[in-house]
């Protein structure tokens, strides 16, 4: 009678714990928090920045952050001739 009692609960258990994977598997996701909404792309993709190379050091860095000096382009104020 014990062998019947220990197989039946364990047939249960078994049951249960599929019943509970399944249930974690369709449900919505746990944790309190919903997925970030996706940001919309944008409708025009954006230009380049015209690149530059500075006469004293040689780095590239972006147009907009020129510091002309002497019809010459340079990535800082430290490189450019006073």
């Amino acid at each position: 009678m014990t062998r019947v009692l220990f197989w039946l609960a364990l047939f249960f258990l078994v049951i249960a714990a599929i019943r509970s994977k399944l249930r974690k598997m369709s449900g919505p996701p746990q944790g309190g928090t919903s997925p970030a909404p996706q940001q919309p792309r944008a409708a025009e993709p954006q230009q380049a920045e015209q690149m530059l190379q500075c006469d004293h050091c040689g780095v590239h860095f972006p147009a907009s952050e020129n510091v002309p000096a002497n019809g010459r382009d340079y990535c800082c104020a430290a490189h450019a001739p006073h």
